[in-house]
């Protein structure tokens, strides 16, 4: 990148200030990470809109962290984000107003540009696919009180013991992992995200055993119930918790955020009438957004970029490849769905074609043969083959092509 065009971007992007943050610690924004050295003092050419800040001190020595810190951020165009070392605390704090005006007109004036850690743009398109529906709306309804996100605080996990095989390794290296060693961090008391209630069991009073099951069976009524009770109708507010939650659990190593994904996931993928009457496009746009977050999570040996020295702490790892996850036994069922249903989506096929080679390449997992999201399609002369419904010829055009 030529001066000239890097200065705009400085001028244009927003500025992360972060001020005497101790030498080692890991620092983070969206998917790319920085180790600190003794001259770094924050990130500039930030590009407007939803980032995630995460940051993990260390002991002197560099070897050991303590847990993941983070939280969310609306930037807007040339804003300057400044964020001060407590040292007693370890962790970053707000700074007063006449504070922040001094540093933005001292980050305008370039004073701290050679302390600035740039922006790695080239990544940016993959951040977006991540957080697409990610808007500043879906982040004051869900972030906790006072921003920060952190496993540390979560301590209704006890009561939320994990089920699966996949579940329990997770919570293991979780504490297991040099994440989760400092005790520094425990002053900090906090509330939770406040993340949209989903039943796992919905009961009705009045109703028979028959009546329930099938309730159970297919989630869509839930789905509706919730979209329009919690989410005031949205369909795109509901995406963005998906990925607030992905995101908080990914970057942030939050086991209440993955519950909470767990749970949005296992209720959109439960429902059996609303992909094929109801909710078409809703369940295109959550597909789409699922291959990403999978298709990210499981990538083998990321290159890392900013000289960190160091990769993202990724927890899709060898926990995923079990086939009694709760994943592998819903997309199984999902899949299966689409096989036997008499009309889709061609949009939604097409993204649920992708899903599933992803799986079957990334995770090796096998699914049934020889139906509606193997090939292309089906042959033209298979009498069973579902009955492909183009609901928009521009929306198909783009997701064939992203």
């Amino acid at each position: 990148m030529d001066p000239e065009t890097a200065l705009e971007y400085v001028k244009q992007g927003a500025t992360l200030l972060l001020l005497d943050v101790p030498q080692y610690t890991l620092v983070g924004i969206d998917t790319q990470l920085f180790t600190v050295g003794p001259a770094f003092k924050g990130i500039k050419m930030i590009p407007p809109g939803p980032h995630f800040v995460f940051y993990s001190s260390s002991s002197r020595d560099g070897k050991e962290f303590s847990p993941i810190i983070g939280f969310f951020i609306d930037a807007g165009p040339s804003e300057v984000i400044v964020r001060k070392w407590n040292l007693e605390e370890e962790r970053l704090v707000k700074v007063s107003e006449e504070e922040e005006e001094r540093f933005y007109q001292a980050v305008k004036s370039l004073e701290f540009d050679r302390h600035l850690g740039p922006y790695n743009l080239s990544q940016y398109g993959e951040w977006k696919r991540l957080s697409n529906y990610l808007t500043k709306n879906v982040i004051e309804r869900i972030e906790p009180i006072g921003g920060e996100i952190t496993v540390v605080n979560e301590s209704g996990m006890v009561t939320r013991a994990p089920k699966t095989t996949m579940e329990k390794a997770l919570d293991d290296q979780l504490k297991t992992s040099k994440f989760s060693a400092s005790a520094s961090v425990d002053k900090i008391k906090k509330r939770g995200c406040y993340y949209t209630s989903i039943p796992h069991v919905i009961k009705r009073r009045g109703m028979n055993r028959e009546e329930l099951t099938a309730l159970n069976l297919d989630k869509t009524e839930l789905l509706e119930s919730l979209l329009i009770k919690d989410y005031g109708g949205s369909e795109d507010l509901l995406l963005g918790e998906l990925q607030f939650a992905y995101i908080a659990f990914l970057m942030g190593q939050s086991l209440d955020a993955f519950l909470q994904w767990k749970s949005l996931v296992s209720l959109l993928l439960g429902c059996t009438e609303a992909p094929f009457h109801t909710r078409s496009q809703l369940f295109t746009k959550f597909i789409k957004v699922l291959y990403h977050q999978l298709k990210y999570g499981l990538q083998k040996d990321r290159a890392e970029t900013n000289g960190a020295g160091i990769g993202i702490s990724t927890l899709l790892d060898e926990s995923w490849f079990s086939t009694d996850s709760f994943l592998h036994r819903l997309c199984k069922d999902f899949f299966m769905l689409l096989q036997d249903a008499s009309v889709v989506d061609g949009d939604l096929l097409t993204w649920t074609r992708k899903l599933k080679e992803l799986l079957e390449t990334s995770l090796g997992w096998k699914f049934q043969q020889n139906n509606a999201v193997d090939g292309i399609f089906f042959e033209d002369d298979d009498e069973y083959a579902p009955v492909v419904k183009m609901l928009d010829d521009t929306t198909y055009n783009e997701a064939g092509a992203a």
